[in-house]
């Protein structure tokens, strides 16, 4: 599990801004047009190899709270017990 990140110990990809930082910045909406389709137009590409597919689900309300419960990652965690279910499955049929 990542660490969790301490707001004291601020990273150096992302720094405490100062306050003329601040007093510099400027909103999306008042930055150069071609600046701004610039940015809008960035999606991010396909994977090159997709390794999951995105699906809906209804789960009871108690199973996604004990989930969502333990922390991020928590929807790898409902996989990866779903794909040893069906490893015991595939066991008893063989």
């Amino acid at each position: 599990m990542p660490t969790k990140l301490r707001p004291e110990q601020p990273d150096d990809d992302n720094p405490i801004w100062t306050k003329e930082e601040f007093a510099n910045s400027v909103t999306f909406d008042q930055l150069p047009e071609s600046l701004r389709a610039m940015l809008s137009s960035r999606k991010r590409g396909p994977q090159k190899a997709p390794t999951k597919k995105l699906i809906s689900i209804r789960l009871s309300q108690d199973v996604v709270h004990e989930f969502r419960a333990t922390g991020p990652g928590w929807q790898s965690r409902v996989d990866s017990i779903l794909k040893d279910w069906l490893k015991k499955k595939a066991k008893r049929t063989a």
